[in-house]
């Protein structure tokens, strides 16, 4: 698969073999492109790739099973963990970070950044990844698994942080997966 891929980095193949894995052993179907030129760390997608997924659709019945009572209470039931408590809030391994529910790529290691929030920030999702919906009350706006739906956080524009998108996404650890580039 990489022979005909040259260009492709060690983060963009990881996506290609969850791509794989998702094929081989799940019923869902996700599709990661390189985009032209793609594995610039500043180029197109700050990344080269676009994850288009299929929609996962399950009953309340099915996701209690597969997910634990507080990954279904945020996920599905639209929560939030304590501030500081998540796994990954201090977590700057190499890899990506999947939707705990699908298992789709939601974002790339090298868009997560230390906002001091208590909750994983990142400056971009991956294109296609993450749908952006406006809270109820208008204050906020929500971002949830493109595939599946899942409550993943809220994104927050114009904070001032130094990041290329002046945005951040504030993410429930409990939400994602990570999975290391090794």
């Amino acid at each position: 698969m990489t022979s005909s891929i040259p260009h492709l980095s060690r983060s963009n193949l990881l996506l290609l073999s969850t791509t794989t894995h998702l094929k081989e052993n799940r019923s869902s179907f996700l599709k990661i492109v390189s985009v032209a030129g793609g594995g610039g760390a500043r180029r197109g997608f700050r990344g080269g790739i676009v994850a288009m997924a299929a929609q996962v659709q399950k009953s309340e019945e099915e996701w209690r099973a597969v997910l634990s009572p507080e990954q279904f209470r945020i996920l599905r039931q639209k929560g939030t963990e304590y501030p500081g408590t998540g796994v990954y809030d201090k977590f700057y391994e190499e890899g990506v970070y999947t939707c705990a529910g699908c298992e789709t790529p939601l974002y790339k290691s090298t868009a997560k950044f230390n906002s001091g929030c208590g909750w994983p920030a990142f400056f971009e999702g991956l294109p296609g990844a993450i749908n952006r919906n406006a809270d109820p009350d208008g204050m906020r706006v929500e971002i949830t698994c493109a595939a599946c739906g899942g409550h993943l956080g809220h994104v927050f524009k114009g904070e001032g942080f130094r990041t290329p998108t002046d945005e951040r996404h504030c993410v429930n650890s409990i939400s994602l997966k990570f999975t290391p580039a090794n």
